[in-house]
């Protein structure tokens, strides 16, 4: 937001402005600098109050995060093949099964050339897996002919921007999942499969913890969280497998295991944090955006024709 308000009798000019986030309306207009610098300004002093467009982010922006995204959640094979990333997690999730052209030293018509699509479907078919490609924002699209499809949108915050919760933590946080947290994960409206404890688990050059929120002997709320850091040093928590037990929902429980888990990541020294939700989520990009987090980028997938 920018701010133009009126200065007291006495300063050279009459208005001055400031730009940052707004925090408050009432009583009083309150906007927060990206310096932690708070301004209070009554509502008679206000000329102006205009939200800014949103800054574009760059491609190397959305390069580095995937690169963080892909470290958080591996599968439990990956290897790079001609500037692609592969993983590879025995079939649980898409985002563990797929190639992403992440790579920095290849044009886009180098990534899709004959010769390196079927090196990416020799290494999937040597696991059983037909090839999937993983396609975010600018850094690559899908081939002619290829289907696409699992549109998904990527929403990220600077964790100082953001109010977390204070004191005492009701989030039981452990190293590895439970089974009483993994019968509360239902992938898709099922049951876990068996490789899925693998790829939950797994994490490269970070670290892994999974976040629960207990009544009694029930299990409310859970989620996972993955601290890496990306190629351009900033260190990001990437939230996922966020629920909330049926009876349970819509009392903020969401809300609250999800602010905690950020609080945990910030606490072990990551700056930014993210969370990845297919598009047709309502429900999901409405807690996050409550929480604060903004749209980053959209990815997709793409898959080859039938022969």
């Amino acid at each position: 937001m920018v701010l133009r308000y009126k200065l007291p009798p006495g300063y050279p000019q009459p208005l001055t402005d400031i730009i940052g986030e707004l925090v408050a309306l009432s009583p009083a207009v309150v906007v927060r600098a990206p310096d932690g610098r708070v301004v209070q300004v009554s509502a008679d002093q206000v000329v102006a109050l205009k939200t800014l467009g949103a800054r574009p982010v760059a491609s190397r922006e959305i390069r580095a995060l995937e690169l963080a995204a892909a470290d958080a959640w591996p599968g439990t094979e990956q290897t790079w093949i001609d500037g692609w990333l592969l993983r590879y997690g025995d079939g649980f999730t898409r985002r563990a099964n797929a190639a992403a052209p992440l790579g920095r030293a290849h044009r886009i018509g180098d990534l899709y050339s004959g010769e390196t699509l079927e090196r990416l479907r020799a290494w999937y078919a040597e696991r059983g897996r037909a090839l999937t490609l993983l396609l975010p924002d600018r850094l690559g699209t899908a081939p002619e002919g290829w289907t696409t499809g699992g549109e998904t949108l990527v929403m990220a915050a600077d964790i100082g921007n953001l109010t977390l919760p204070d004191g005492t933590s009701i989030v039981e946080v452990t190293d590895r999942p439970g089974p009483d947290w993994l019968a509360s994960y239902h992938y898709r409206g099922a049951l876990l499969p068996e490789p899925a404890l693998a790829v939950l688990s797994a994490v490269r050059d970070g670290r892994v913890a999974f976040g629960a929120v207990r009544g009694g002997a029930e299990t409310l709320a859970i989620t996972r969280a993955a601290i890496t850091d990306a190629p351009d040093d900033r260190r990001w928590v990437g939230l996922a497998a966020v629920e909330v037990a049926q009876a349970h929902r819509r009392r903020g429980l969401g809300f609250l295991i999800c602010g905690e888990m950020i609080r945990w990541g910030r606490d072990r020294g990551a700056t930014h944090t993210y969370v990845q939700v297919e598009e047709d989520n309502a429900g999901a990009i409405a807690l996050y955006r409550a929480l604060g987090f903004v749209d980053h980028h959209r990815y997709r997938y793409a898959t080859a024709p039938t022969p």
